[in-house]
């Protein structure tokens, strides 16, 4: 039985996820299309079981808004599954050409690096408000890098002649770089920690 590969050219074997509270939360298990049609959305905690690269590209359909005043709203981003795998593809295709790696890979380490250790909580004593750091569930690390991600994508491309093929490919190997200069989400990441080492 011949090798199954992402949409027949990249391949899952030797990927590995270094960090260790992540290993049970990036599923890399081979798939060709990423898509399970919502079969573990019923269940809590079951989209550990979806593959990595789909949990992605459900985000890139709707990335969120920015903020509680909906700064911009992605509202306009929801719609056909394979125009945003095709955007995957070409992304893909373009991480492969410029780092010369699988780009599997790539994005495991980018959401590895994006991945906060702590936040702040805030939580009401008597009639003032007390903010707090906090220790990240592994789930939420995984959740917030993909979300952080897509939104600084999006942002990106919103509005710019930036099409959000390039703002992805940018942001991914800025994070897989470890270089905040290009990349928003791991900016986002150091100031929400910095932020928590203060009210530790």
């Amino acid at each position: 039985m011949s090798e199954i590969k992402l949409l027949n050219k990249w391949s899952f074997n030797g990927i590995e996820v270094k960090d260790p509270g992540l290993k049970k939360y990036i599923n890399l298990k081979p798939v060709i299309i990423p898509r399970t049609f919502g079969r573990f959305s019923t269940e809590r905690f079951k989209k550990n079981e979806m593959n990595i690269v789909e949990r992605f590209l459900n985000r890139l359909n709707v990335p969120g808004h920015k903020g509680k005043k909906h700064v911009i709203s992605s509202a306009r981003c929801v719609g056909d599954y394979f125009k945003k795998l095709r955007i995957i593809e070409e992304v893909f295709e373009r991480i492969e050409k410029i780092t010369k790696k699988n780009p599997i890979e790539v994005l495991v380490r980018a959401i590895e690096k994006c991945a906060l250790m702590e936040e702040i909580a805030s939580y009401q004593v008597g009639g003032i408000i007390v903010r707090k750091a906090v220790v990240v569930s592994p789930q939420r690390r995984v959740d917030l890098a993909i979300r952080n991600l897509t939104q600084a994508a999006y942002r990106k491309s919103f509005n710019k002649k930036a099409t959000i093929v390039d703002a992805l490919v940018e942001e991914i190997i800025g994070a897989y770089n470890n270089d905040s200069s290009r990349s928003d989400a791991l900016k986002e990441r150091e100031r929400i920690e910095k932020e928590a080492e203060v009210s530790r």
